[in-house]
């Protein structure tokens, strides 16, 4: 999914960041080659084992430092292989021919069960398990799982819960970063009275609307509610669905609050409606995640400066936190397999990886201290402070067809509603028509 596709590279306040392309899969070679002195204290020495990923560029060789600390810990040799942005084009036929990697890093949950069901992953073992619930909430565990059995342990998070804004503008309308939902629909009139659209939307990117659906609904209908939504569990024409819809159309209901309005909105994609804020001038804030920074930097602006952000403002009784990421399966049933998922999961192996760019831990014992820069520690803060209240991306949890799928789905549903904002119920009814079909 698009989403996925830019990671943040924070070095200071100054940002580089490198997006991940489709990149054809390459190989490089093992890691961590063991000293003559240190073989004898290796517990897996002679031991290969191959590791496949999405990641490329800067990211893969971040990645990369964290797998030599392994190597140099336990003495296994690991291959590292880019699966490039479609990973089950490249893992299916692994699969089928009986060559899969021993281990595995899938970008989105519901793959979990998708290769639990084909009996392509390979359960976790006890000290693996052990890891998960040392340094792990309860949900975390119950993401990584399929059938009561569990197989993954998030590993890398992307935050889903910011809004960047220009700080020129805010300065010229005198307006604050708001707390509360009701704080930004007041500074949005404040800016839009100042002769400055507030909201750029890339409504052309229908995931960007299922993030801004996900983090108004966590914080009106909560995380229990949450959960039951994204499961399928209440159907889209529950009434706490039409309360969040409501919401939205505070900003999306008003043609000044949006940069060229709701068609310029719906014809505008991710990353151009970033480049409209920085780059243009001509909104003053974009509701987006941490990989924001990428175009804000292309666009001239540093981060902390002319970029900054503040954190998704309370619409209800929770403060929402929404995380994408990355999860680590194994495939092979092997001890080396286990050993790095292990490491992975551990607060040792998050914290050798958090004191790297670009990364943040879901992993509740890893301090944001660990960090570089005071940017990614704020960042890592709010996922603690959330505890049991942080949620994974709706969206990546749903059947591909509702939650990924370009001009399908709740994709098309939400652009539509971009377009009506005032058809909330139309909007829940077909919501609720297109779960039905992806959930049968």
């Amino acid at each position: 999914m698009r989403k996925g596709r830019a990671v943040a590279i924070l070095a200071g306040l100054a940002v580089a960041v490198t997006a991940c392309g489709g990149n054809a899969p390459t190989t490089t070679q093992p890691t961590g080659e063991a000293s003559p002195t240190q073989a004898a204290a290796k517990t897996l020495e002679g031991v290969s084992l191959e590791v496949a990923a999405k990641w490329t560029g800067e990211e893969q060789k971040n990645f990369e430092q964290v797998l030599k600390a392994f190597s140099d810990k336990t003495g296994a040799k690991v291959t590292y292989a880019s699966t490039g942005e479609d990973t089950g084009a490249y893992l299916g036929p692994r699969i089928q021919g009986g060559s899969p990697p021993d281990v595995a890093i899938l970008p989105q949950p519901g793959l979990v069960q998708q290769y639990a069901d084909q009996d392509a992953l390979k359960p976790l073992g006890a000290d693996v398990t052990k890891e998960i619930d040392a340094n792990y909430t309860p949900y975390w565990k119950e993401l990584g799982s399929a059938d009561g059995q569990v197989y993954g342990v998030l590993i890398k998070a992307a935050h889903k819960s910011l809004v960047w804004y220009r700080s020129q503008a805010f300065e010229e309308a005198g307006v604050q970063p708001p707390t509360t939902w009701d704080e930004l629909i007041k500074a949005g009139q404040t800016i839009a009275d100042s002769g400055t659209p507030p909201f750029s939307f890339c409504g052309a990117s229908g995931w960007t609307l299922t993030d801004l659906f996900e983090n108004v609904y966590l914080s009106t209908a909560g995380p229990e509610k949450y959960d039951q939504l994204s499961k399928h569990e209440i159907p889209w024409t529950d009434a706490s669905v039409g309360t969040a819809l409501e919401k939205i159309a505070e900003i999306v209901g008003k043609k000044e609050f949006l940069a060229e309005g709701n068609s310029g909105a719906l014809q505008t994609d991710f990353p151009t409606c970033v480049t409209k804020v920085y780059g243009q001038d001509e909104a003053a804030m974009v509701i987006e995640a941490d990989f924001v920074a990428v175009t804000a930097v292309e666009s001239g602006a540093k981060v902390g400066e002319e970029a900054k952000y503040f954190p998704f403002p309370k619409v209800g009784d929770t403060a929402p936190v929404v995380l994408g990421g990355d999860v680590a399966v194994a495939m092979k049933d092997s001890p080396g397999a286990m050993a790095l998922l292990q490491f992975l999961a551990s607060k040792e192996g998050g914290e050798i990886w958090a004191k790297l760019p670009g990364y943040l831990s879901p992993n509740k014992n890893v301090s944001p201290d660990n960090y570089p820069d005071p940017l990614t520690k704020a960042l890592g803060q709010t996922i603690i402070s959330a505890g049991d209240a942080v949620r994974y991306d709706m969206s990546d949890l749903a059947p591909s067809a509702f939650g990924g799928t370009d001009g399908k789905g709740e994709w098309k549903v939400l652009q539509d509603f971009l377009r009506k904002p005032t058809d909330i119920k139309g909007a829940q009814e077909a919501l609720e028509a297109e779960a039905k079909k992806a959930w049968k």
